[in-house]
């Protein structure tokens, strides 16, 4: 069928928002058509979808981070195409540097009914990738479990490195409320998905944020800690750490993973003009939380060893308790007591645009701003 969104009344707005500069290369614009179609799809959701926009291209980050992203076939209406309940999952794997195994992961995700995958990362450095996906309940469960039997097959945790800390191959899966769902939906499936994983691969599972089945256990650095080389020696206390799921002792290659269900989160770094990690680690340890820093935000220090700088990586768990700039003017803020500056910034991952507005309000001093002034927000709304 084709899709009346490439028809006129929507195609002249379309071309507009690109020439507005929300596609900021000529090498990655998509045609005005699918560009509309799949903001208007999605643009419900309060999640900003402007990386759909590049048409099956991929492209490289300053920090040497893959992305490839898929704007969607208006002729078709794409397979799969999904209306109803949606959930979001973004699931992140031990496996940064060999893009084969990182293709035929995210091929897990790909044709299916149901499922669509929206984007993919990889660094290097923290020798991880992280993949965002996109479905109707069932069928992004299904696709998700598909994946952590693949990464188990691709992924031999005992010879993995990598600056991120991790556990497992697959190492968390959370599972995000997208378009009427709930976080108890979400749940739900998160819970059916440790279950399937730890009987059809022996991958032990621990459920954690809003699916944890004790307080220790809503924290996944909590979890976490030990990483993969500990994790057996930890699981040998059966009354703190025996799995929700699974057997009582880690996987020999694949380890252990976490899932869970919980609210959108904001996964931002910031790069520091320093080779000294200790500092990025100091720094990490005033910001977070857990060590008396800022509500709902984690953080820990990282080398970047392609560029030779530390960097603050951090988790805002709720934007809305603390902001992105709050976490940004935190970091430099205790930076400048070693004389190290930020020398940029990274988001990783999908946002809410509120997250981004919130940012513009800040920094531009924006007084008595309403975001039905942004241009895109009355162009999409619906007529």
């Amino acid at each position: 069928m084709t899709s009346g969104l490439a028809q006129g009344n929507y195609l002249a707005p379309a071309r507009l928002l690109i020439r507005m500069g929300i596609v900021r290369s000529p090498e990655y614009t998509a045609q005005g058509n699918a560009l509309l179609f799949y903001v208007k799809e999605l643009y419900n959701n309060s999640f900003l979808m402007i990386k759909l926009l590049y048409n099956n291209r991929v492209c490289r980050t300053d920090t040497g981070r893959k992305r490839k992203l898929y704007a969607i076939n208006t002729e078709t209406g794409g397979k799969g195409f999904m209306s109803g309940k949606l959930l979001e999952c973004v699931p992140n794997y031990s496996e940064g540097r060999d893009m084969q195994k990182v293709e035929q992961i995210a091929d897990c995700f790909r044709g299916k009914t149901g499922v669509r995958l929206l984007d993919y990362q990889t660094d290097k450095d923290h020798n991880r990738c992280v993949i965002t996906a996109i479905g109707e309940p069932k069928a992004l469960r299904d696709a998700v479990i598909e994946s952590f039997g693949k990464a188990a097959e691709l992924i031999d945790m005992t010879k993995h490195e990598g600056q991120h800390p991790r556990m497992g191959a697959v190492d968390v899966v959370p599972f995000i409320p997208c378009r009427n769902t709930t976080l108890q939906e979400a749940d739900a499936i998160a819970k059916e998905v440790a279950e399937a994983v730890g009987e059809k691969f022996g991958i032990p599972c621990f459920l954690y944020e809003s699916s944890a089945t004790a307080p220790h256990r809503v924290n996944l650095a909590s979890i976490r800690k030990g990483q993969f080389e500990g994790m057996a020696e930890k699981m040998k206390d059966q009354e703190m750490w025996k799995p929700d799921f699974g057997p009582d002792t880690i996987h020999p290659r694949a380890g252990v993973s976490a899932v869970g269900a919980r609210m959108p989160l904001v996964a931002f770094n910031v790069n520091l003009d320093t080779s000294d990690l200790e500092i990025a680690n100091q720094i990490a340890r005033k910001v977070r939380h857990i060590n008396g820093g800022y509500r709902c935000v984690k953080a820990i220090g990282v080398m970047l060893e392609e560029r030779n700088i530390a960097q603050v990586s951090m988790n805002l768990t709720d934007y809305t308790k603390t902001a992105i700039y709050q976490a940004f003017e935190a970091v430099k803020m205790e930076a400048r007591r070693y004389g190290v500056r930020a020398v940029g910034t990274e988001i990783v991952g999908l946002l809410p645009m509120q997250a981004l507005i919130d940012c513009a309000e800040y920094y531009m001093q924006l007084e008595n701003f309403d975001s039905a002034q942004v241009m895109e927000n009355r162009l999409l709304e619906e007529e």
